[in-house]
């Protein structure tokens, strides 16, 4: 595996499958890396903790960094290339420009609307749509890997190429999005790189959010599925964000399940001067 600072050095790897990353991976993170694989194509991971999506209240500085151990887990999975690019490399004109770029882009409905994590943290899927769109200028993939644990961005990213490839000129025309699915531990709790802030016992109270959604498919209309999860969600003692029931597509709100819907959950757990927020969803069933 050829890692690689510059994205000059991509200039060989056009045609790609391409699994973007912020580092700190898991067994996640190296599901994708295989989902990527199996495509046939080469395979560039990226690993970059992106400033700009981070709002001002949230601690940029403790995202965990684990570079050679991500190194190692992609090597292992079948990585071709490891992109790791500086923050100068991203942002040539500075964050603070950065920033003010990103925040002037028009941004799909499927991240402004819903009111779900563009409510929760403003100005996030702005620095998500700046940093992927670079990235992909960058890489030129064929296709990208995307998890599903992250549902909203995920339609952020799929909108965000569906548009660009009707553009005079298509920006990106021949990229496709693979969605994957959500890799959970034994105990249905969702992988993702905030686990390590667990302590044993939160650790036992999070699989609040999988009893969550398993609860949620007892019922038969969206808002009481809602109710249940809501009251699932307390009874662990979590703090909402949100838990909904949303169109799969739109993520707008829904009156029953006669087409796909997504049921939806961020919350957090832990000290109020501390808090992990944990994400999650899982497709709902359809009642025609």
């Amino acid at each position: 595996m050829r890692v690689v600072h510059d994205p000059q050095e991509l200039r060989s790897f056009p045609g790609g499958a391409f699994v973007p990353t912020m580092g700190a991976l898991h067994e996640g993170h190296a599901s994708l890396i295989r989902r990527a694989k199996a495509s046939g194509l080469p395979v560039c991971l990226s690993i970059f903790v992106n400033p700009t999506q981070f709002g001002p209240k949230e601690d940029l500085s403790r995202y965990p960094r684990t570079l050679d151990a991500d190194l190692a887990i992609a090597e292992r999975d079948g990585a071709d290339v490891a992109f790791v690019p500086s923050v100068d490399v991203m942002y040539p004109e500075g964050i603070e420009e950065a920033n003010r770029v990103a925040s002037t882009l028009p941004l799909p409905d499927v991240a402004t609307k819903p009111g779900l994590e563009d409510r929760c943290r403003p100005g996030h899927f702005a620095g998500v749509q700046l940093v992927v769109a670079r990235l992909f200028d960058m890489a030129r993939p064929a296709v990208a890997v995307f998890g599903e644990k992250d549902w909203q961005q995920l339609k952020l990213i799929e909108a965000m190429v569906a548009r660009a490839k009707v553009a005079e000129p298509a920006r990106w025309p021949e990229l496709r999005i693979l969605p994957h699915a959500t890799v959970r531990e034994r105990d249905g709790l969702a992988m993702s790189s905030r686990n390590r802030y667990l302590t044993p016992e939160l650790r036992e109270q999070s699989l609040g959010i999988a009893r969550a959604l398993q609860v949620a498919h007892s019922a038969q209309r969206p808002a009481t599925a809602e109710k249940l999860m809501r009251e699932t969600l307390e009874l662990h003692g979590f703090s909402l964000d949100y838990a909904v029931v949303r169109d799969a597509d739109t993520l707008l709100p829904v009156g029953d399940f006669a087409r796909p819907t997504r049921a939806l959950i961020a919350a957090r757990i832990g000290p109020a001067d501390a808090p992990v927020r944990l994400i999650d969803n899982a497709a709902m069933t359809v009642w025609s």
